[in-house]
């Protein structure tokens, strides 16, 4: 309440972490060390002592004070810049990255919102249709085993079943899904269907509620800016990126995320937008 109105200028690292455990939004970054570091080889990132070590070629001590730290924050500064514009990073840097910090710290104070009520419905849904599964995958192999089991599971298909092992691993027959794919047997496709709906149950429809914020009644993500090598945004604790889409029963998790009332979502998404930007810088004909 005291800094929110001042719209002061900030310097730091990982300013992101400071906005949104002070609850301010909106905030002018003018530095951030972080992100310097991350425009200059964001393949080889590490901690503050990690990178001012690399930079400036000092440490801190153990017990580094107040003095020493604002010290070694103003030398990374001195020491990365230089960096930055020998990449020619500048215009990334100022004009991307920085005023995304208060932008992302605003998104993940808001959250976003989950209709547990609905992930209760497909939770009851999914468990029927699991025990459906189950029943039938033991009737195909003839009587009960634990089908999570890569071992029993192995067990069954190649000794039991006979059918062709495609290969193994150090602790016996591999049951991955390519191996799975590849058998001419009706337990195959129910083994298939029955991992796939259990991941979805266990992953997102029964964990969501339960990393939900009792008080606003959302799910708040981290959305990181320095750990992907392309530049992306990458999610993570939930990781709401990775929501499933290429069946329908991956799409129906997706229904549980809903707008304020008076609001909507809306989803959009670039056309091969790496081949076009090849095709740009390149100028050739044939791309």
């Amino acid at each position: 309440r005291v800094l929110a109105p001042k719209r002061l200028r900030w310097k730091g690292w990982e300013l992101k972490e400071i906005f949104k455990n002070l609850k301010i939004a909106g905030e002018i970054s003018t530095w951030d060390g972080k992100l310097a570091a991350y425009v200059v080889r964001p393949e080889k990132m590490g901690t503050f002592d990690e990178i001012y070590e690399r930079y400036c070629g000092e440490t801190l001590p153990p017990m580094a004070n107040p003095v020493q730290i604002l010290t070694a924050h103003r030398d990374l500064e001195r020491c990365l810049s230089p960096e930055v514009k020998t990449l020619n990073g500048e215009k990334v840097y100022e004009e991307f990255d920085l005023p995304l910090v208060s932008v992302i710290a605003k998104m993940e104070l808001q959250g976003i919102r989950i209709d547990s009520s609905e992930l209760g419905r497909q939770s009851t849904g999914l468990a029927t249709d699991l025990k459906r599964l189950e029943k039938g995958i033991h009737e195909s192999a003839g009587g009960s085993f634990n089908i999570a089991s890569p071992k029993q599971l192995g067990e069954i298909l190649f000794v039991k079943l006979k059918l062709p092992p495609a290969k193994k691993t150090k602790t016996g027959f591999s049951t991955d899904s390519d191996v799975l794919q590849g058998l001419q047997h009706p337990i195959a496709k129910l083994i298939l269907e029955y991992r796939e709906l259990s991941k979805l149950k266990s992953t997102y429809v029964d964990s969501l509620p339960s990393l939900m914020n009792s008080d606003t009644q959302r799910v708040h993500t981290q959305l990181n800016q320095t750990l992907t090598t392309t530049g992306r945004l990458s999610s993570s604790n939930p990781n709401l990126q990775n929501i499933p889409i290429r069946t329908d029963r991956g799409r129906e998790v997706r229904k549980a995320f809903i707008a304020d009332k008076g609001n909507v979502l809306i989803s959009a998404d670039y056309s091969q937008i790496e081949l076009r930007v090849l095709a740009h810088m390149s100028g050739d004909d044939g791309m």
